[in-house]
């Protein structure tokens, strides 16, 4: 039952990881990989608010299947990210490769806090 839980989530992330990835490159150029840096951080964000709320609201295991592995799983793309980073460090892009590894990892940390802090702001205002 677990794996129809994924696959439901799955589904629903990626089309989310599609639609959403795509908005950054048709503003800002496809000079450096917004798209994946928008999902990555909003994925951290997400991650980190409902964690939060599941530590004081009990999630269904396929519930918790369904968002945490299937959906926010594929909405994610760090291997993406590492794809990304290598192919800009092939290209000679050095500084843009260090500047979305660097930015990517202290934004989706620090994406994970902050959902998690609003979470527990959340359920406190809520009780």
């Amino acid at each position: 039952m677990n794996a129809v839980a994924v696959i439901i989530g799955g589904v629903v992330g990626a089309i989310l990881r599609y639609w959403l990835s795509e908005l950054p490159y048709r503003y800002l150029g496809p000079y450096f990989p917004y798209g994946t840096l928008l999902v990555n951080t909003l994925g951290a964000f997400v991650i980190g608010f409902l964690w939060g709320i599941s530590e004081v609201i009990t999630i269904r295991p396929f519930a918790r299947s369904m968002i945490f592995i299937g959906m926010i799983g594929s909405f994610t793309t760090f291997s993406t990210f590492m794809l990304e980073t290598f192919n800009l460090l092939r290209e000679g892009e050095f500084q843009y490769a260090l500047l979305n590894f660097l930015v990517s990892n202290f934004l989706g940390l620090a994406f994970v806090f902050l959902g998690y802090l609003l979470s527990v702001a959340f359920l406190t205002a809520w009780r």
